[in-house]
């Protein structure tokens, strides 16, 4: 079984989406809705540059995909958040500042009883990420 995050953005998928590959690197796929063959149109109306589908795979084989909502919700992303942890806490820093940059930090990064770094933020496109470093085991 696999379970992978499914995100809905209201126009700004291309751009969420490369941004987070900019960020966690990986594989980036986009299917606009210009690509679909003849005869597979949407029954709704959607602008031929909105993604019909990405998918991000990141280098451990995590998968994030996206589309832009055709519903046009616009809202952003709620009741749930995505997390990411590392090893390496200058990654985690550099990831927490770059998904946080245009947004809202909503817990600044630093250490916690449970990490030696935990931080949560709300990014630019509304998707709400926690970030925390993954603690040496003990012995």
């Amino acid at each position: 079984m696999s379970l992978h995050p499914y995100l809905f953005f209201s126009g700004t998928a291309r751009e969420a989406m490369t941004r987070y590959q900019q960020v966690l690197g990986g594989q980036l796929e986009i299917m606009a809705f210009s690509d679909m063959p003849p005869g597979e149109e949407p029954g709704m109306e959607m602008a031929p540059d909105a993604v019909m589908h990405a998918a991000l795979t990141l280098d451990d084989g995590s998968l994030i995909m996206a589309s832009d909502d055709p519903t046009g919700d616009g809202g952003g992303v709620k009741g749930v958040a995505l997390h990411l942890s590392d090893a390496d806490l200058d990654e985690v820093r550099r990831m927490f500042d770059a998904l946080s940059e245009g947004g809202e930090v909503q817990m600044p990064l630093e250490p916690v009883f449970w990490s030696p770094l935990f931080g949560a933020c709300v990014d630019r496109f509304g998707v709400s990420w926690m970030l925390s470093g993954e603690a040496e085991e003990q012995g």
